[in-house]
This record gives structure tokens, sequence and C-alpha cells, in this order.
């Protein structure tokens, strides 16, 4: 046994990550663009002005992403690009890019699933209050009216909000992430919960709107547990683990995902918060939880947890030498099995992995390629996790890797490659990485070969 045979092997990107074109064509900044022109806050002052150009170069890399095999693309809107303000007049210029590009997947046989938010909040209505306006739901169902209007007679994949944890935990919690600020938690909560309005709202405008039938999703972190051995003791205990809050950290999967899921806060995280947590009404929560074909997860690693002395969970302690990518995130390719495992047990959704993959020193060798077996490994081991769960009954319709192409890695600037391409920032030349040849084998045998 393995994948099912309409399994959807893709892989993902994000408009201000790769496209370029910052001020072309009628776009205006949106926060990235903002969050850039902070002295030290990205790595040697670098911004996504260019990126890898993919906004002119789109037609070579849909050739790229055909002769990878892929057979999805999971890429995000600019926000700025189709509402230069935000809201009201729409630019045609970039409703052009954006249908052009569909129409290029299409004629290549590769089905487009479509972000509508990863991070690129307009800088107009961040002056306006951003996700603390009681009016951003609104604002991003507006949005989302405008691109169900122009592209969904030919898209029907649709994804509503891309890690929320970051952000809104790393945009305006800790400052790290655009727009960089450090808000008190109160009205980080309060900005989260309008997130997650605008995502029901969002929700709500592709049932109704949509020109052809819709397939829904949302795109969290997946902060993965994983049981330390394979004891039901500890099986136990990572799946508790994996559903509980303990503290005020954002990094939790309940919070971000019961009220959309289930239709309610977390009760251990609405007493952690108290009064901080936002007073939800029902109405709100109806809104929120309007149902979804899909989970997605971008999973990436995971923590082994054990029983601690008391029979709680507890993080199981690493021998030194853990394994890590170059980000220093564990490699913990397991996460892949218990991650999809847990979440389709708790929220009993189809289960996409909308993000997967490793950051790694990759270079152009002196035969003209590029040879990255760390990445082919990472990913082989993965992968078979995933398809232990696909055997073992979850769900598990989907596999994106991060990402089509090295990019602006937002606050490590260039300095990080996650592609299955790369890219010569000088000349914006494109070289296929070993392991996305790899990739293309799997992707031939249905996983097959794993």
């Amino acid at each position: 046994m393995s994948f099912r045979e309409d399994f959807s092997w893709g892989a993902a990107s994000a408009a201000y990550q790769v496209e370029g074109a910052a001020v072309e064509d009628g776009r205006t900044w949106s926060v990235w663009d903002m969050m850039c022109r902070k002295p030290g806050a990205i790595y040697q002052n670098e911004n996504g002005d260019v990126a890898c150009d993919h906004y002119h170069r789109f037609k070579e890399d849909v050739a790229l992403m055909k002769q990878i095999g892929l057979k999805s693309y999971r890429f995000s809107l600019s926000w700025p690009r189709i509402l230069p303000e935000g809201i009201g007049k729409i630019n045609f210029k970039g409703i052009e890019f954006y249908n052009n590009l569909i129409n290029e997947l299409l004629a290549n046989g590769i089905e487009p699933y479509v972000t509508l938010f990863h991070w690129d909040f307009p800088l107009k209505l961040y002056r306006q209050g951003g996700w603390l306006n009681l009016a951003s739901p609104q604002w991003f169902a507006d949005y989302t009216g405008v691109v169900v209007e122009h592209f969904s007679d030919r898209v029907s994949n649709w994804m509503t909000l891309n890690e929320p944890q970051c952000f809104i935990g790393g945009g305006i919690i800790n400052g790290h992430h655009a727009p960089g600020d450090k808000l008190e938690l109160s009205q980080a909560l309060l900005a989260a919960h309008h997130s997650l309005l605008a995502h029901g709202r969002a929700v709500r405008v592709i049932r109704e709107q949509a020109k052809t039938k819709p397939f829904i999703g949302y795109a969290p972190v997946g902060v993965v547990k994983v049981p330390a051995t394979e004891t039901a003791a500890d099986i136990e205990a990572a799946r508790t683990s994996m559903f509980r809050m303990t503290d005020e950290s954002y990094w939790n999967n309940t919070w971000w995902m019961d009220p959309v899921f289930l239709g309610r806060y977390p009760e251990d995280g609405l007493h952690i918060y108290g009064e901080k947590a936002p007073k939800a009404t029902s109405e709100e929560l109806a809104i929120i939880s309007t149902p979804l074909d899909f989970c997605g997860a971008n999973i990436y690693n995971g923590r082994e947890t054990t029983v601690g002395p008391q029979g709680q969970p507890v993080d199981a302690p690493r021998y030194q030498g853990f394994p890590m990518t170059a980000m220093d995130w564990p490699i913990v390719p397991q996460s892949l099995y218990w991650g999809p495992k847990f979440l389709y047990e708790r929220y009993n959704m189809p289960v996409f992995i909308t993000e997967n993959g490793i950051a790694n020193c990759d270079w152009v060798s002196l035969d003209g390629r590029v040879h990255d077996p760390q990445r082919i490994d990472f990913t082989h081991r993965y992968l078979r996790e995933l398809r232990r769960a696909a055997v073992d009954g979850v769900d598990v319709r989907g596999y994106f890797h991060w990402c089509l192409m090295d990019n602006f890695e937002w606050t490590f600037g260039y300095n990080r490659r996650f592609g299955l391409v790369h890219v010569d920032f000088r000349d914006q030349t494109r070289t296929i990485k070993d392991s996305a040849t790899w990739y293309k084998t799997v992707i031939e045998s249905n996983g097959k070969c794993l």
C-alpha cells in the first residue's frame, strides 16, 4: 500500500518571497516591505524587492515545475498587488499576473492551490490598525471576494491563512517578523481573534461566490509531539501534550485550530490567558468554525515526549549532537507520522502537509549541478513516515515541499536555502537540484519507491 491514487504531490512558495516587482504595475507596500527597511531587522538589510523575479519569470518557473513532475503548486497572492489600498479599487495588472500564472499552470497540467494570506498584509491597512482594527475581518472578506470573482472559474483549491502563530506571535508579540511590533498579550490575542474571524468570513465568501466547487483548508503550524518510545504510555503522553496548553506561549495547536475545527477556544488556554483572552461571542465562533474540507499543517519537526515522574507529559531529553538543519531545527522524521495521525484523530478532517522541507548548504558544483544529498535523505525519511500514516488509515491527501526554489527567507534574507531549485541571486539563474530529480521519481511512483 502507498498513497491514494489522487495524492497531491507539490511544492510551495509565498508571494513576497519569490515575486519581486515590489513597486511595479501598481503594487503597493506590505508590512514586509516596511520590515525590510528597519535597520538590522533582516540579514544584511536585504529585501524582497527582486527576490526570485518570479513576476517576470513565471513561465520559466512553471516549466521547471513540469520538469520536476509536480502535480500541484501551492502559492500565495499578494494582497497589495491586487488591492493597492488594501480595500476598494482593483489593480488589474495584478489580476492579469495571477491570471497568467494560473493559466500557465493549468496548461502544464499543474493544479493551483491558492493561499489567500501568507503574511504580506497591506501597509496602508496596517496604518489603520492592521489586525487590531475591528474592520479587518471584513477587509479580508472583501479581498477574498475580489480573488474569487477573478480566479475561481479555474481555481478550486483554497487555503485562507498561513501560520497565524508566526504572523501574530512572531509579528506582533516578539517582533522578529513583520510588522515588527511587540504588543501586550491582550492586544495580540485580539488581533489573533480578528484573523480567525477573517479566516471564517473568507471561507463563507468562497462557499457563496465560487464559480467552481471549492475545496477549502487552512495552514497553521503543526506543533508536533512524538512519543519518545512507541509504548502506550508515551503515545498517550505525546497525544495529550500536542493538544494541551501549559503557558502563554503562542507555539501551540489548540488556540489556533480548536476554534476553526471545533468551534471553541480550548479551556486550558482560556484559563491561562484569563482576562487577556478575547470575549468571543457564539456568533463569532460560528463564523470562525465555518466548515472546511481539509486540515493543513506546516510540519518541519517535532518534540519527543514521555511520561514524567508525576505521570504528566514531559519533553524527553535529546542526546548531544542531535541532527539539525541549517536553520538549527531538529530533524524528527516521525513528526510526519504522529502529527497527521493526532490531527486526524482530533479533528476528523483530511490532512494536507502544506509545508515540509529543509534549509541546507547548497551551491553549484564544478560539474554545474547542485548536489544536496542531505535534502534527499531528509525528505526520504519524512515521506516514509507520512506514507506509514497513510497506510495506517490517516486520510492524507497531499504533500507540498517547502519550497519550490531558493528565495527570500524572511529575516534570514537570502542566507537560507530551502529550494528544490537553486537560484543564483546575482543573475537569477535557476539550477534544478539533485533533490528535485529524486522527488520526480517519488512522484512518478506515487511514493512506492520510498
